[in-house]
């Protein structure tokens, strides 16, 4: 939500909100394939350290991005009470590893507010902030926080 064209300005979207070491984002419910319950992850040699692994999915493999680490928060023991949300982004399909899902959001465009200029990587992962309440919801921004597919063979 980098800017609000005229086309989103007043339009409802869902959101699902869920939870990261305490601090609630949100992302938009049309990327969501589905949430499921945690699944160990295999261990790929060489992958970064916020890619968990990869799990099967229904004969597919899919790989798992812990969002705690991928944000540079505390690292903490995973559980089998956290929950892997199913997203598409750019034409590949990726598990992101949350402490739970909250609540989906309708949410008036008018009510996202950008985020603050800070001139530093701070805000990479997040498009807008949304008040509700006495609740601050980042926005995620799925592209930043999903890699991008390697396109080139090492």
């Amino acid at each position: 939500m980098d800017q609000k064209t005229p086309s989103q300005t007043g339009r409802e979207i869902e959101l699902l909100s869920f939870k990261v070491n305490d601090q609630e984002y949100s992302l938009d419910i049309m990327s969501v394939r589905e949430i499921r319950g945690w699944s160990k992850a295999t261990p790929l040699p060489h992958s970064p350290p916020y890619m968990q692994g990869v799990i099967n999915l229904r004969g597919s493999v899919l790989p798992i991005v812990d969002l705690s680490i991928r944000f540079g928060l505390a690292e903490r023991e995973v559980s089998p009470r956290d929950v892997i949300i199913v997203v598409n982004v750019d034409e590949q399909t990726v598990g992101l590893l949350v402490d739970a899902v909250v609540d989906i959001l309708s949410i008036n465009t008018d009510a996202i507010d950008p985020p603050p200029e800070m001139g530093d990587n701070t805000t990479r992962f997040v498009d807008g902030l949304i008040i509700q309440n006495d609740r601050m919801i980042r926005l995620l921004s799925l592209k930043a926080a999903v890699p991008a597919k390697e396109t080139n063979v090492a």
